[in-house]
């Protein structure tokens, strides 16, 4: 016993020596090398920095020569031998390269290397690296490495841990990624989100069966998903989100035992409906499925799912009722389930022992009232129920959401008055009831904590409420399009001073009193919108708003020169649209800043001046519907930043800008209507591969067809009506010529030659109908404003109108007043999506196509003014959407289709084809099918008629033989005039008339 004592003491003696701090620990090789490694890199400050790290200090700091390394930040050492066994250098602010000679490889004893959030300055992983063969942990995340992943990463046999995630330009190779899953097979955790695995299928995913964390989040894996991976027994955590070549339908999950708590397969390419037997993950906590095209509605097994505290099923197809079983999960914190297309009401379930913090049901078609229940989620703070067919004034009896910070309710049917529950709710940041058929007055609003108050596109009447003004948190107030009246002095909205965006427009009865002798000044805001407020003079706010950025006074009845304070301020957004506007435009002042100048609907005069370019930076330019003149500045077709020049109905004159940049990034170039601008198009206009509008009709245009505008791959909408353009519109040069095209309009000018089929065989997106729930337009955003809607003028259902805005579904095509000959070729009938198709008024010749009655959507057909033969196809009879039919003035013969929308077509419709019969024409065919069809057929049918050639001959004999005879009496005694009655009297004059008739006919056809 006293022996044991006596070597206890020993030991502990002894250990206690060695751990002291008089004795270093570290490995002279290890110190060396280490200090060789960081002198081998620089320090960086890098802003995103602290976003990402939690300190704010590079760990190499510590690291001095002549102390113990095993001090040293991020370093750990094995006690006994003093070798470097853990290397921590995450977020340590490292920039430059790791080369294979790197002291780093000398570190050979390694078990856990840590060099996560650096600059390695896009380094190729060292093939040395799978020389750490004792590492169990590796994490060389964020840090700039680039290249094909070495395939001697597979050595690390012993590897628990492996991240590599957010070094986007690391590439798997297969047979790399093949070895390292049969060598790593004590792998636990795994993570290479943002590393490139296209190379890789899903399938190929034979995983170990110790995972317990799976992340291949944004790597571009593709194939199908099988269950196999969702059913390994230990794994807990998967995501494979942001994947979008992962596609096929959810798997089947076939297991019952899986240990599965996170799952993420969000913005993936899954389709068709949600599996049943996803139930069986029944130790899920976090499910999300957003961003995929799934369809069918909620499986009710989901209340199986007794764990959920979060459901993300978000933008997709989903449709049917919210099962409210799904709302009685005791756990369910999170659910999202907007942007679906979920109908129905919203379950009256929710208990009072729930656990609901946000609920989204945004963006679907839910309808009915809100339920009473909703009162029940004392532990809510978002609600949002926004673009919805909810109806009905909202609850009285709403007393609970003491919790609740943010309550969006726009974009629905809801009426009556605002209760004063939704006004006076203590925790409540976020308002949003926009969009609504609201009325009433305002009440007096008591939530003082409101940052954002939305109140527009209502029926709101009445004074702005004097509690508003004491709303000292707002930053967002938003009352525009209501009924609002009275009288409001301005510098009142002053006490906001933290409001930044102040909406007041469309309320024409709303007076804003602007004292210029008050003192006052608004420190933040930088979006002032009095549009549509009849004002008569610009508003006196110089020295008051010195950081407004964005200024609406559009709609109003401002006249005279524009203030010198709107000049001082750095706009980058100017509206002042609709207004009465004559100062010519070189009496405008622009800063750099500008990025979105609207004066259009003025009266602006005087020659385009080339000072606009001044605004170095304007992105959207519109200064249509004025009276400028000159000729475009070259400056513009420069320009790098311009996304819209909408210059259209003004009297511009000359030609185009010669040459547009080859960093050219417009979409909208408008130039309709200015009739004096004349020349060339140049060429150079294929640079802007971004553009999707082009319209260049009612100018002077004279050019052959411009057939490079076919390399433009984003071209939507083409016009170039009422020109003088001339000649065949011939010759694809490239694979895919215009597929995104959906509105080509080449009317009134002097095109000839056929049809251009090898164009309309290409247009794709006329092919392809889009369905769109909600009407939708074409615009340019910036950021998130919708800054400019495109617009169009075009001839459909008889009628020349112009659309303020294009609706992304409208597709037509308009070759009218040309020259084309030949036939309409077969494959117009492929453009399903057609709406509106006008061929009249060319020379085109020979039977509609039965093809035609493919064109289900169409709206608007007029084949008039041409030289079509032949029957009207019955299959035109299936055009149920057929509202204006014009095919007068041809040679069509034969009856009439009938039923459906030929029921509603009058006589206009088919006047100046002789040979058509039945209703709503007089004329009523015969029982005889022969005697109403077209020419062309009768002569084809000729080989039929039965006779043989026999009776031909003799028919023809006798023919000759007194045609001769009769020739002879002419000769011998003149014009005999019973002969002259027998055919019809005065011959000679008729004979005249059919010639010249002839004569004109053949000349006007050769034209």
């Amino acid at each position: 016993m006293e022996s044991w004592m006596w070597c206890f003491l020993l030991c502990s003696h002894l250990l206690i020596l060695y751990f002291s701090p008089s004795h270093s620990l570290c490995h002279p090789h290890d110190t060396s090398a280490l200090l060789h490694f960081k002198n081998s890199f620089t320090i960086y400050e890098d802003p995103y920095y602290s976003y990402y790290c939690d300190h704010g200090y590079s760990k190499t700091t510590t690291w001095e020569n002549g102390t113990d390394c095993c001090s040293w930040a991020g370093v750990s050492c094995n006690p006994i031998s003093g070798h470097v066994t853990e290397l921590d250098l995450s977020c340590s602010r490292l920039y430059g390269n790791i080369h294979p000679n790197s002291t780093l490889f000398h570190l050979s004893h390694l078990h856990s290397l840590n060099l996560a959030f650096n600059d390695f300055n896009y380094s190729h992983l060292s093939s040395l690296f799978g020389g750490f063969v004792s590492l169990t942990h590796l994490n060389l995340s964020n840090s700039h490495f680039e290249g094909d992943i070495p395939s001697q990463i597979s050595h690390l046999s012993k590897l628990v841990s492996l991240d590599l995630s957010g070094n986007n330009l690391l590439k798997w190779k297969e047979d790399t990624w093949k070895r390292l899953l049969q060598n790593a097979t004590v792998l636990r955790v795994l993570v290479l989100d943002q590393t490139d695995m296209s190379s890789i299928s899903i399938r190929t995913l034979n995983m170990s069966s110790s995972l317990v964390t799976l992340s291949l989040g944004l790597t571009w894996l593709r194939g199908n998903l099988t269950d196999g991976i969702l059913c390994l027994p230990n794994l807990q955590h998967l995501d494979l989100s942001l994947n979008r070549a992962l596609e096929g339908k959810l798997p089947e999950v076939s297991c019952r035992t899986t240990s599965l708590d996170f799952l993420d397969l969000s913005l993936c390419g899954f389709q068709g409906s949600i599996p049943p037997s996803f139930s069986n993950l029944i130790h899920l906590t976090s499910l999300d499925l957003s961003g995929n095209n799934l369809n069918g509605s909620i499986p009710p097994s989901f209340s199986n799912l007794i764990h959920l505290t979060s459901l993300d099923l978000s933008y997709n197809n989903l449709n049917g009722s919210i099962p409210s079983s799904l709302l009685t999960l005791p756990w369910l914190n999170f659910l999202y389930l907007n942007y679906n297309q979920l109908s129905g009401q919203i379950p009256d379930a929710f208990p009072q022992s729930n656990s609901f913090h946000e609920l989204h049901l945004s963006d679907n078609k839910i309808e009915g009232e809100l339920p009473s229940t909703l009162s029940n989620l004392q532990h809510l703070i978002h609600l949002d129920l926004s673009h919805n067919k909810l109806e009905g004034p909202l609850p009285n009896n709403i007393t609970g959401f003491s919790n609740l910070t943010s309550l969006w309710l726009s974009g629905n049917l809801l009426n009556g008055t605002i209760p004063s529950w939704c006004l006076s709710l203590p925790s409540l940041v976020d308002l949003d009831l926009s969009g609504n058929q609201l009325s009433g007055h305002i009440s007096a609003i008591s939530s003082y904590s409101l940052e954002t108050l939305f109140l527009s596109h209502n029926k709101l009447q009445g004074n702005i409420p004097e509690s508003i003004f004491s709303l000292l948190n707002l930053t967002h107030l938003d009352l525009s399009s209501n009924n609002l009246s009275g009288s409001v002095k301005f510098h009142r909205f002053s006490k906001l001073q933290n409001l930044e965006k102040l909406h007041l427009s469309w309320n024409d009865q709303l007076s804003l009193n602007f004292e210029s002798n008050v003192n006052y000044s608004f420190s933040n805001l930088k979006l002032l919108n009095l549009s549509s407020m009849v004002l008569t003079e610009f508003p006196k706010l110089s020295g008051k708003v010195p950081i407004l950025e964005s200024l609406y006074l559009s709609n109003n009845k401002l006249k005279g020169r524009v203030p010198h304070w709107l000049h001082e301020v750095s706009l980058s957004e100017l509206n002042l649209s609709h207004n009465l506007l004559t100062q010519s435009l070189d009496q405008f002042s622009w800063n750099q800043q500008l990025g979105y100048l609207d004066l259009s609907f003025n009266s602006i005069t005087g020659d385009f001046s080339s000072s606009i370019c001044n605004a170095s930076a304007i992105e959207i330019l519109n200064l249509s519907h004025n009276k400028l003149t000159g000729t475009i500045p070259q400056c513009l077709a420069n320009s790098s930043s311009l996304l819209v020049l909408d210059l259209q109905l003004n009297k511009l004159h000359g030609t185009l800008p010669s040459i547009f940049s080859k960093d050219c990034r417009l979409r909208t170039l408008d130039l309709n209507g200015n009739q004096l601008l004349e020349g060339l198009l140049p060429e150079s206009l294929s640079n802007c591969i971004d553009l999707e509008v082009l319209d260049l009709g009612n100018n002077q245009i004279k050019d052959v067809f411009p057939h490079w505008l076919q390399t433009l791959p984003e071209l939507k909408v083409l016009v170039l009506r009422a020109n003088k353009l001339y000649g065949p519109i011939v010759g694809l040069k490239i694979k895919h010529g215009f597929p995104r095209l959906v509105i080509f309009d080449v009317s009134f000018n002097n095109f000839s030659g056929p049809i251009p089929k090898a164009y309309i065989q290409k247009f794709e997106a006329m092919k392809n109908v889009v369905i769109d729930t909600d009407l939708q337009y074409m615009e340019i955003s910036i950021g998130a404003k919708k800054m400019y809607s495109d617009s169009v003028t075009i001839t459909t259902k008889a009628i020349t109108m112009t659309m303020d805005k294009i609706p992304k579904g409208f597709v037509s095509i308009d070759l009218s007043k040309n020259g084309f000959e030949g036939e309409i070729p077969n494959a117009i009938g492929e453009l399903h999506a057609l709406r509106g198709l006008n061929l009249s008024h060319n020379r085109i010749i020979g039977p509609i196509p039965q093809s035609m009655g493919n064109l289900t959507n169409l709206e608007s057909l007029d084949l008039s003014s041409n030289m079509l033969t032949g029957g009207i196809p019955t299959e035109l009879s299936n055009l149920n959407f057929l509202e204006v039919l014009n095919l007068s003035n041809n040679h069509l013969a034969g009856e009439i289709p009938r039923g459906q929308q030929f029921s509603t077509f009058t006589n206009d419709s088919y006047e100046g084809n002789s040979g058509l019969c039945g209703l709503p024409l007089t004329i009523k065919c015969s029982k005889d099918p022969e005697q109403h069809s077209p020419t062309s057929t009768t002569l084809r049918r000729e080989g039929g008629f039965g006779f043989g050639w026999k009776p031909v001959a003799i028919g023809y004999g006798c023919g000759m033989v007194f045609g001769v005879g009769m020739g002879c009496c002419v000769l011998l005694i003149g014009k005999p005039q019973w002969l002259v009655r027998m055919v019809g009297g005065k011959p000679n004059k008729k004979v005249k008339r059919k010639t010249r008739m002839r004569s004109n006919e053949n000349g006007s056809r050769m034209n």
